[in-house]
C-alpha cells in the first residue's frame, strides 16, 4: 500500500509534536521508550503509540465500579433470584464492554458464577482508567486467583497444555467442554 506523501509543514508538524510528546515523557522513561525504533516506524505511527504511552501514564487507577457514572453498584448475588439473575448478569456484561471492558473465558461459568465474579473480582479492582476508543481491558475469567485449571481444562489448545506440562511438570487436568456457551461482546485482536 502507498504511503500519503505529506508536506513538509505536515512532517515538520509531526517531528514538533514528537518532541513535545518525548519531552513529557522524559521524566517517565523505561525501556518501553527506548524500543521505539524510529526506522522502522513512521513518525505518525510513533507518535500514537508515545501519546498512548502519555496516557497510560497520566491515567487514574480506579475501581472498575467507579468508571461509571453512577458508580456501577451491584445486588448481593445472594440477594438476586434465578428469575432476574441471567438479565441482570448480560445487563452488567454489556455495560462492562460499553466502558471497553471485554471478559474472556467465561463458557465454564454459570451464569451465577459469572455474576459473582464481576461482583467479587471485575468490579472492585483497581485498573487504570484509558479513555481511547482502540483501548480495551481483557478481563480473564478463566485465571482467576492464578489458578491455570479453568483454562487448562477447557481453553488451552493441546500445544498449550504440552508446554504448561514441560514448564510445570504438573498434572494436566482432562480436557472437557464448556457447558455454558455465550456469545459476549469481543473485540478484534
Amino acid at each position: 500500500m502507498a504511503r500519503k506523501e505529506q508536506s513538509p509543514s505536515e512532517d515538520v508538524e509531526l517531528l514538533l509534536l514528537n518532541a513535545s510528546l518525548r519531552d513529557e515523557l522524559e521524566p517517565l522513561y523505561d525501556e518501553s521508550i527506548g524500543r521505539v525504533n524510529a526506522e522502522f516506524m513512521s513518525t505518525q505511527c510513533e507518535n500514537e503509540f508515545l501519546a498512548s504511552m502519555l496516557e497510560w501514564e497520566r491515567a487514574p487507577t480506579l475501581p472498575i465500579s467507579q468508571w461509571f457514572t453512577p458508580e456501577l453498584i451491584l445486588s448481593h448475588p445472594d440477594m438476586i433470584s434465578e428469575d432476574q439473575l441471567h438479565e441482570k448478569m448480560w445487563n452488567t456484561v454489556h455495560s462492562l464492554y460499553e466502558k471497553r471492558i471485554v471478559l474472556d473465558f467465561t463458557d465454564h461459568l454459570t451464569d451465577r458464577e459469572l455474576y459473582c465474579l464481576i461482583y467479587r473480582d471485575i468490579l472492585p479492582s483497581h485498573e487504570k482508567k484509558i479513555d481511547r476508543p482502540d483501548n480495551f481491558l481483557h478481563w480473564d475469567c478463566a485465571n482467576v486467583g492464578g489458578n491455570a485449571d479453568a483454562w487448562l481444562r477447557y481453553y488451552a489448545s493441546e500445544e498449550d497444555r504440552q508446554n504448561w506440562l514441560a514448564e510445570t511438570d504438573a498434572q494436566l487436568p482432562p480436557r472437557e467442554e464448556p457447558l455454558f456457551r455465550r456469545r459476549l461482546p469481543r473485540t478484534l485482536l
